[in-house]
């Protein structure tokens, strides 16, 4: 394999920015969306991020490109986003991804969903879900 999952997370990294969740709940009083990447049963199971913007990774790119017949206004709004998986390697990839095609200003949680929850911050049960 010539580049394997470290090597594209070294160079994520290197490329964006990454919030701690305090930071990144400090984002969001800001104005900030957070865009919670993981799979619908992930959320089910573990709980949401109250607010945040549930956008399936592997949908991501159609809903943010505005050419794509998938694009999401949402996407449009010229505000910061902070997208978040469970420990934050799809966050990380995605992030690096939304960049790249020019979607600014971007950053991710380090730790994702994980470490939020970890820090004591809101988290919400799909209750009767």
């Amino acid at each position: 394999m010539k580049r394997g999952i470290k090597d594209m997370l070294a160079e994520a990294d290197a490329a964006i920015t990454a919030l701690s969740p305090a930071e990144a709940a400090q984002a969001v009083e800001d104005g900030a969306v957070l865009v919670d990447l993981r799979d619908i049963r992930e959320l089910k199971r573990e709980g949401r991020v109250p607010g945040a913007f549930h956008a399936p990774r592997g949908m991501l790119e159609f809903w943010v490109d505005p050419e794509s017949p998938y694009h999401k206004d949402i996407f449009a709004s010229g505000k910061r986003f902070v997208f978040f998986c469970a420990a934050g390697w799809r966050s990380a990839l995605a992030t690096k991804t939304v960049q790249d095609m020019g979607l600014e200003p971007v950053a991710h949680i380090t730790g994702g969903f994980g470490a939020w929850r970890g820090a004591g911050l809101p988290v919400e049960k799909d209750e009767g879900k």
